[in-house]
Order: structure tokens, then C-alpha cells, then sequence
């Protein structure tokens, strides 16, 4: 039996790998903390789940879902995209569902990429921005992101030879796992650049609701020109507390929601229309539990800060996302540091470089972790030092 050379390869994924330390840690007996995984470790609010149970005994909901969404989810999307932007987005070529927002960064290459096409990857981003490129047999460049220019993506360094090959350019902001935000001056200098390549620009939003210090994510799609070069990504998951559902969409250029939407209709059979239901009653309903949700984790972001300071790392100022992003002690590298601190401490904290080589040097915390978890862990990676 033999495998694709895709499959050969595809860099080991981050979080399955954690999975397997924690689980490999857990198995002896040990109490790991995880602060690996952006996963919320509170629950999906009762209103969403109380929409999601009735809509699971509407037997019209048990049949074979629309390829692209249901017309009232994608209507839903469209009207939350009005309602926090002021964006106008047409529900009906403009808009479609996707099974989280992962799903749709991976096809996205499928519609767009053939083999040997570059994409333009932040270097410090998602690893699905990369991973999908090599599914599909295109090549990767990694814009350099450095702490002195506030980890932005230098989009204006790729080489013309790159540049002439290139389909795709990748954008996130706030930024996962660097937790850097984007201006709206940098956001169209993108859009310039791509519509000057002939990119298809897409940002990932995922993190679009968690702000801090009074602080609002904006869209891409607020910028003018956006439409015309660019697509946006946005997910259930972190603001509602919905990771295990699956449910999300993306919204922008009609050409390239059609090519996302035709490569999902011969490959997934789309989102189960009861979790659709849930999600509408997420982006319709009431949305105190997101600003509940945004002052737990600035008060986590504020608790790990302090705690860091107090024992001499450095971590980069942070407005927004579920993750703080630390520069590790002189004389380590990521991952060397992390696995010290697996090993000696039974934390688990993300190696920087695991997420582009921009990422070297650098270790990222999740607050998805209740705070005396939080505090225990920070006094555990004090002792390695």
C-alpha cells in the first residue's frame, strides 16, 4: 500500500500532536495543564442550545442539508455582517456556509491552486494556511512578521518571481497566534496589492469578536475595493463558544464564493441544517454572552500578563484573540523550550515556530483555561526556570 507524497509531506499538525502529549501525559497518571489548544473551556450559551434542540426534532432538518447553506442561515449571515459592520453582502452570491471555518480555508485551495502555484502565507499564521497549499500541490511564501513591525504580514517583500506564480495571499487579523491587529490603512494596502497581482486575498476573521480594552476587530470587507480581490472567513467557534459544531461562512468576491461553493458541492454534503438553526439564533440572538465572554478573557489576558512579567518573560501586548504570545528566555528555541517545560513542568504551551518560521523564538498561551488552572500553570513554568 502506498500513500500520496502529499501526505509524506505535511508537517506533523500542532494540535494533534498536543492531543497525543497530553494524552500520553494523562495515561501515567499525571495532571497535565493544557495551555495548548484555543478551545473554550466554558459552555455554548443556553439559547443556542435550546434553538439547536428544537430544530433537531423538525424532521425537515434530517435530510440531506443544501450544498451552500440554507437561504435563512446564509440571510442570517448576511444580516450579522450588516448589523456589526455595515457591511451589505448579498445572502445569495456572496455568502456561503461552511462546516467551521478550517473547512473552507482547505478547499479554498482546491478552487484556486493547481500544482505549482504559490500561495502568500503569513509567517506566523494558522497552519491550515500552509498545510492546504500542499494538499493541493502548490508551494508556499512566508511573509516575514517581526515584533518590530507589530507582526504584520510584509506582503511588499515577496519576490516578483514569486509574485508571478503566486494565486492566493492570506491575511488574519487579530492575528492567531501572535494576537497582532491590523489597521485599516494596512488592510488596503492589501487589497491594492492583490488586486495589482491578481491574488485572491482572504482573512481569516475568526477572532473578530474578541477584543479588549475597548478595542473592535474591524472586516476587510469595510475597506473599499474588498469585494473586487478579496473573500472573509468567520466562525461560530470562539465568539459563541461553538468549536464542536462545525459551523461558520465566508463572504466577499462572488467568482470565488462560487469556486469555494462548487469545490464543497463534490466534496461535503454542507452543514446540518439544525446546527445552521442554532447559529442563526448565535448571530441573531442576543449577544451578551459574547461581552461576558470578552471580560473573562481580558481578565485571564491580564492575570497571565502579570503573572509573566512577575517571573521575567515578556509577552506581546495583546487586543484581541484568546491567546497571549511570549517570547522565550534567552538561550532557548521554541520548541526546545516548550518540550522543557512539558517535561518538567507537565504544561503544555504551543512552540511558536510550529506556526511558520516567523514563529521561531516565541511560545503562544491559551486563556481557555479557568484561572486558578491559569495561575497553578504559570508557577509550574517559573520552577523550570
Amino acid at each position: 500500500m502506498r500513500t500520496a507524497s502529499r501526505i509524506e509531506h505535511l508537517p506533523p499538525y500542532l494540535f494533534a500532536e498536543i492531543d497525543r502529549k497530553k494524552a500520553e501525559k494523562v495515561a501515567q497518571g499525571i495532571d497535565v495543564i493544557s495551555l495548548g489548544i484555543g478551545d473554550p473551556d466554558t459552555p455554548t450559551p443556553d439559547h443556542i442550545v435550546d434553538a439547536m434542540a428544537e430544530a433537531i426534532r423538525n424532521p425537515a432538518n434530517h435530510q440531506y442539508p443544501s450544498y451552500y447553506g440554507a437561504k435563512r442561515y446564509r440571510d442570517a449571515a448576511s444580516q450579522w455582517m450588516k448589523n456589526r459592520f455595515g457591511v451589505d453582502v448579498d445572502p445569495d452570491d456572496e455568502t456561503v456556509a461552511l462546516i467551521g471555518s478550517k473547512e473552507g480555508l482547505a478547499h479554498i485551495f482546491l478552487a484556486f491552486v493547481d500544482p505549482g502555484d504559490y500561495t502568500l502565507v503569513p509567517g506566523c499564521g494558522y497552519p491550515v494556511y500552509h498545510t492546504g497549499g500542499i494538499l493541493a500541490g502548490g508551494k508556499s511564501h512566508f511573509m516575514p512578521m517581526t515584533e518590530e513591525n507589530n507582526f504584520l504580514a510584509d506582503f511588499e517583500s515577496t519576490p516578483p518571481e514569486i509574485l508571478a506564480k503566486a494565486k492566493m495571499m492570506f491575511l488574519s487579523y487579530p492575528n492567531n497566534p501572535t494576537s497582532a491587529i491590523a489597521t485599516p490603512e494596512y488592510f488596503d494596502k492589501a487589497i491594492a496589492f492583490a488586486k495589482k497581482h491578481d491574488l485572491l486575498l482572504i482573512h481569516d476573521n475568526a477572532y473578530c469578536e474578541i477584543g479588549f480594552d475597548g478595542y473592535e476587530p474591524i472586516s476587510l470587507m469595510e475597506r473599499p475595493g474588498a469585494k473586487e480581490v478579496a473573500i472573509e472567513l468567520f466562525s461560530c467557534s470562539k465568539a459563541y463558544n461553538m468549536t464542536g459544531w462545525r459551523v461558520a461562512f465566508a463572504v466577499g468576491n462572488a467568482m470565488a464564493i462560487k469556486a469555494l461553493g462548487t469545490v464543497k458541492s463534490n466534496i461535503d454534503s454542507g452543514v446540518f441544517t439544525a446546527v445552521q438553526d442554532a447559529a442563526i439564533q448565535a448571530l441573531l440572538g442576543p449577544q451578551d454572552s459574547v461581552h461576558e465572554l470578552v471580560e473573562m478573557y481580558q481578565h485571564r489576558r491580564d492575570l497571565v500578563i502579570d503573572g509573566l512579567t512577575k517571573i521575567g518573560l515578556k509577552a506581546h501586548p495583546c487586543k484581541g484573540t484568546i491567546f497571549v504570545w511570549v517570547k522565550v528566555p534567552d538561550g532557548y528555541g521554541s520548541a526546545e523550550f516548550a518540550t522543557k517545560v512539558l517535561e518538567e513542568a507537565n504544561v503544555i504551551i504551543a512552540p511558536g515556530n510550529a506556526y511558520g518560521p516567523s514563529g521561531e523564538g516565541y511560545i503562544r498561551i491559551s486563556l481557555a483555561t479557568p484561572d486558578d488552572r491559569l495561575i497553578e500553570a504559570l508557577g509550574r513554568i517559573e520552577s523550570t526556570l
